[in-house]
Formats: structure tokens, sequence, C-alpha cells
């Protein structure tokens, strides 16, 4: 039986198997891609591929609800969720259709010698591989192969197992954007034949976004053969509550933080650290809104979370709680589990010697901490191995920019949640990852940068 298929997390039922790639049909995808590259890549302009990535935007939209229903079979992703999500992959090519002249124009550098002039000139490297996770399966996409393909590069794209109908339709909206055969492979490919990919000298960088066990092993392989790699892993993001004129509002945002994505987006609001003086008051109102967040049919207008994405990712959440609760913590409020609908959690007295503490909860569980100042909340941050996103809201100015500074994370928002664009930097530090997308950050990644001095 084929790893891809469509299991809808909401019902149980399997919707389609797709077929795995055979290693013949795979090196011909390779051989395709670097046949693009030698080719239509050298023989077409920025300006060429810009305006097809932009018609790769307005398919997005032309197919906006097809695109969005297909996410909601494959992995429960609430329906209006699923249409956001569509959105902003269309802003995300977009973005770069607008931009990419500019981002890639020749950077000229200052002699501090010498006669005539020197400047740094950016081009394609070649074949790329994109390794993509189930939880944001357009936007993970356009977040690595908007850019690329705008630079000149060619994609060998490797979906996660459960998104092999929305891989497929991301495929056909490139092609009939006008990318030729070869420049956006979709591939159903084994573990085993990706390491074949990574080794292939034809190909020249990855791009993973997944777990820590996954990109430890594609950074081993990548780094065997001298590739370059990107890593989005991991996250579990503080939300740091220093001081608020609305605690309301205040709730709201941490609310939103939380249960984004059913709770399954890396750079969600995990840890909730709030100094002493307004704990009591954020823990009680904190548990009533989160607690009132009922999953829901993810088909529906209304819901704002559904099923999490399988069985076993309920499996491993319900685990870790039961674990954490064994270990000392308290299940505050909250919790429980119908079948793959999970109802949110609110644990506290989570310690350091808790595994919890240590561990990305990926699910609508939120932990709660009480500190008893500024130093303390940045101390419990910054102590996780992770390092990807971070909020801090406080009434002063001077303060966030302070904690901001001595965060360590690839991202701080200051009063702000779900603030993202395609023009800001995305990614980490510490176990979270390595590497920059979107902004002018991620379309620099794969690139040759290469100077050229000119002596007359």
């Amino acid at each position: 039986m084929s790893d891809y298929a469509v299991v809808n997390p909401a019902t149980g039922e399997t919707v389609k198997t797709y077929s795995t790639i055979t290693d013949a049909e795979l090196q011909e995808a390779i051989a395709a891609a670097h046949d693009a590259h030698r080719g239509w890549s050298r023989s077409t302009t920025v300006a060429d591929r810009a305006a097809m990535m932009r018609r790769v935007a307005e398919l997005h939209t032309e197919r906006r609800e097809e695109l969005a229903a297909i996410i909601v079979r494959e992995m429960g992703k609430p329906l209006e969720s699923a249409l956001g999500e569509v959105d902003f992959s269309a802003s995300i090519y977009e973005y770069y259709a607008d931009n990419a002249e500019r981002l890639l124009a020749d950077t000229p550098i200052e002699l501090l010698d010498g006669e005539g002039r020197a400047f740094v000139r950016r081009s394609s490297l070649g074949v790329l591989l994109g390794i993509m996770p189930w939880n944001f399966p357009y936007y993970q996409v356009a977040r690595f192969a908007g850019p690329n393909l705008i630079v000149g590069n060619t994609i060998l794209l490797k979906h996660a197992p459960q998104c092999p109908e929305s891989s497929a339709a991301m495929a056909r909206m490139f092609h009939d954007a006008g990318f030729p055969e070869g420049a956006y492979v979709n591939i159903y490919a084994t573990n085993d034949q990706i390491s074949t990919v990574i080794a292939d000298p034809r190909v020249q960088g990855v791009s993973l976004t997944g777990s820590e066990r996954a990109g430890a092993a594609v950074a081993e392989q990548a780094g065997r053969h001298l590739k370059k790699v990107v890593l989005e892993l991991g996250g579990s993001d503080p939300f740091i509550l220093l001081s608020t004129d609305d605690m309301d509002a205040a709730v709201e945002q941490a609310v939103a933080a939380r249960v984004d994505n059913s709770g399954q987006a890396c750079n969600a609001g995990k840890r909730f650290i709030v100094v002493d003086g307004l704990y009591d008051e954020f823990l009680e109102k904190f548990s009533a809104a989160l607690t009132a967040v009922e999953p829901a049919d993810p088909m529906s207008p209304d819901a704002v979370i559904g099923p999490l994405s399988s069985t076993l990712a309920v499996e491993r959440l319900e685990e870790q709680v039961e674990r954490a609760i064994a270990q000392g913590a308290t299940l505050a409020a909250g919790g429980g589990r119908e079948g793959n609908f999970v109802r949110t959690a609110v644990l506290t007295g989570v310690t350091p010697d808790n595994d919890a503490y240590h561990e990305e909860f990926f699910g609508p569980v939120a932990q709660v901490f009480r500190v008893a100042d500024e130093d303390a909340a940045i101390e419990l941050a910054n102590d996780t191995p992770y390092g990807l996103g971070s909020y801090v809201f406080t009434t002063d100015e001077e303060q966030a920019l302070r904690v901001a500074d001595r965060i360590e994370a690839g991202m701080v928002f200051i009063n702000a949640v779900g603030a993202e664009g395609a023009e800001l930097p995305f990614g980490g530090i510490k176990r979270s990852g390595s590497g920059r997308e979107l902004g002018t950050f991620g379309i620099d990644e794969f690139v040759n940068k290469k100077m050229i001095r000119v002596g007359f």
C-alpha cells in the first residue's frame, strides 16, 4: 500500500491513495529538473519568470475554494483557515513576482583600492529539493518555491504523505501558469528515495520544514554530500505578558496565539509567561476563553479548531499531557478528546524537571507560568532547546525593545499575534533550524552570490 493517501481526520475515511514514485521515474524527475535548469532557466529572464509566478498567484485566487476544500480533507484545517492559507500563499507569490527584479539586482561594492568597479550578481544554483510538512500544505511550499523559481532554480517537491492531493494541485498550477516540464516536479517519494535525491550531484540544495528528527537526518545526509540546507523545525514559542491596560484584549491575543491551525503551528504561542501581579487574573480569564473554543466540523464556516491532523498526532499529544501530569503538572482547565477532536487544555505547575518543560506540544494545549519580573520572564523564555518565534506584550515601548533584544529567537512580535507577512523573514535558531524564508532573506538562500571585479 502506498504511504501517500488522503485520510480525512474528521471521519477516518481513506478518500484516495496515490502510488509512490518508482526508482526509474525518480531518475526521470531529477533529469527533467536538471535539463530545465540548463535550458529554460538560462534562456529566461527574471521578468519572464516573475510573470509566470504572478499567474501562479492568480490561480490560487481563482481556485481558492477548491484548494481550501482539499486541505480540509487532508489534514482537518478549518475551512476559513484553509481559505486564509490559500490567500496568504497567493500574496507570497505576488510579493516575489512584484519585487524579484529589485531583490535580485546587482549589489555594487565600494572598492578600497584600485581602478574599475566591483559588484555581486545573483544567479541560480540548479536543482533544489523541498521536503514539506502537512500543517500548512500550500503556505510552506510558497515560501520555498516562490522565490527559488524566480531565481531560476528548479524544484523537486516531496510533500508529506498525507498531502498528496494538494501537492498534485500545486504542480498543476505551476504547469498551468507556464512553467515548463521539469521546472517544478511533484514526487511521491519514500525516505530511502529522498536519500538518493540528496546524494545526486545534480541536486544543489535542500530545504526542509518538519520535525527535529527529520531535520537532523536530512542535514546529516546533505552535509555528507556538501549540499546547502535550510531547516525550519519545531518551536515552543513564549508569550510574555509584562503589563497591560486591557487584560481582556491580551487574553484574546493569547488564545489566538495558541489555537492557530488547531494548535499545530511551529510558531504558535505555547508557553505563556506572566508576571506575578497579572498571573491570577490572566490564568482565570485565559482558561475560560481557551476552553470555550470547542473543536468543530472543519467544513463549518464557524469552526475555529477542527480535528488534529491524524490519530497518531492525537495519541502523541495525549501521551504528552498524561506524562506531564504524572510528573507533577496540573491540568488547570479543559482536556479530553473525541476521536481526533481534541479539546483545548491549560497546564500549570510545569517545572524544569518535567519533560513537558522542554517539549513542543503540537496541539491546543497551553502551559502557563508565573514569574517575578522581567528578568525572570526572559530567563524562562530562553530556557528551551527551541528558538523560533516569540511574543512580548507590554505597555512600555522601551521595555518591549529591551526584552526583544534579549530573547533567543529568530522572530519577536511585540503586542501582535498573526502579524506575519510575505515581506517579513521567517526562521529560527537553536534546535528550531537555520536559514530564513520569505522577505529579502528568503530569496537569497539558494543563489550564487558571484563577485565580479572589472578592472577598466
